[in-house]
């Protein structure tokens, strides 16, 4: 199966120029964790509910006052979208990634592929499995945001 067969499409996006605030308020209207940051249509990287409190908040930061590209991971994994999902949900697994952002062959962000949408595939529940058991491990690095 290819990961455009399972990938959510509608993705919302943040600017490195928005707020913290704004992030936040995203994420909250759509019940996600994470957002792709975008300088136009290009991808620089993800902004993480976890990295707006580690990187911001517990540091006294005004939310409202910082910028996402201040607080974002800059190191992204992605995959393109006729991966194979077995491939991707083997790279989540390694790497102890939760959400694989997807890119098109011009590397234009397209969607995102996330631990859950790897559960809804039938028959698929070894590499879900596997990859639930490698990312509950200790992190092997400091990246935030996996």
């Amino acid at each position: 199966m290819k990961v455009s067969e399972l990938m959510t499409r509608a993705v919302q996006t943040v600017s490195p120029d928005d707020s913290l605030h704004e992030a936040a308020r995203r994420m909250s209207e759509r019940d996600v964790g994470a957002l792709p940051v975008c300088d136009g249509e290009r991808l620089i990287g993800v902004i993480t509910d976890r990295d707006i409190v580690v990187r911001s908040v517990a540091r006294g930061e005004e939310p409202r006052r910082v910028r996402v590209g201040e607080a974002m991971t800059h190191d992204v994994e992605w995959c393109v979208e006729d991966d194979n999902l077995e491939d991707v949900g083997r790279r989540m697994s390694e790497g102890q990634i939760r959400r694989m952002l997807v890119l098109d062959r011009r590397k234009k962000l397209v969607g995102i592929v996330s631990l859950g949408d790897l559960a809804r595939v039938r028959g698929n529940a070894p590499v879900v499995a596997r990859t639930i058991e490698r990312i509950s491990e200790p992190p092997t690095s400091h990246a935030v945001g996996r």
